[in-house]
């Protein structure tokens, strides 16, 4: 089976080498599709420096969104998966272990584990498990780490991202999936990725804000009953998935 990995990116050129190297280190029948957006500093050039990269096209879009769909539409792969600019796999067998666990048991459609985020030297700052995930948690404002969470690309061609979300469409994109029941799907012990702290939805105090509206929002729409209480409480587990 080929694994695709979708990567978007827009002027990243302090990070990209480290996450084009992370894929080109994985083992196994892999496509890293590059999406991006139209990038004016070293980023095109660093991209094609890499031999390994699949598919890559710079053009504006419409946002990362946007440019995720661009990416599942030229993906080909069996299964597929993300990894942010900014991010790498925790380890050089990442793709490897994923492809197993498929052909383990072929009624999987999807997977998912565990991240850890880390600081701009490198530093772990938080682990982020999925261990514990039922759907509940949906509207607690909680998902399974998105970076974590690779799937067979049929789930993709039923369930891309709506564009009408700015910052949550991944979390609207995992319920959607979820809540269908018309997929088989399970949690795997095992960390997948490091992704940089500071990204769209947490930079700052009104990404935080718009983060929420829009998963409620996403709640709504899916018949989700939550409320601002349940899912500014996800703060308060936050707590302890810090190293201090």
């Amino acid at each position: 089976m080929k694994i695709s990995i979708i990567t978007v990116c827009y002027n990243n050129e302090s990070s990209i080498g480290d996450c084009l190297k992370s894929v080109a280190n994985q083992k196994g029948d892999i496509e890293h599709v590059l999406i991006d957006g139209f990038s004016n500093d070293n980023t095109v050039k660093i991209i094609k420096s890499y031999p390994h990269v699949a598919f890559f096209s710079s053009e504006k879009d419409a946002g990362i969104y946007d440019a995720l769909n661009k990416g599942l539409k030229a993906a080909t792969g069996d299964i597929i998966g993300f990894l942010h600019s900014d991010d790498t796999f925790y380890s050089d067998t990442i793709l490897e272990q994923v492809h197993d666990q498929f052909l383990i048991d072929p009624t999987l459609d999807a997977l998912y584990g565990d991240i850890v985020f880390v600081n701009h030297h490198g530093k772990q700052v938080r682990y982020y498990s999925s261990k514990n995930f039922s759907t509940s948690d949906f509207a607690k404002g909680k998902m399974p780490a998105h970076t974590s969470f690779f799937a067979k690309r049929e789930i993709y061609d039923d369930f891309q991202f709506k564009l009408g979300y700015t910052i949550a469409a991944d979390f609207d994109h995992l319920l959607r999936v979820f809540m269908s029941n018309k997929f088989t799907i399970k949690y795997m012990p095992l960390l997948t990725t490091r992704m940089l702290v500071g990204g769209a939805s947490t930079k700052n105090i009104r990404s935080r804000i718009t983060i929420n509206q829009e998963i409620i929002r996403s709640c709504a729409e899916n018949e989700v009953k939550t409320n601002w209480l349940k899912v500014y409480s996800k703060y308060f587990r936050k707590i302890f998935e810090f190293k201090f």
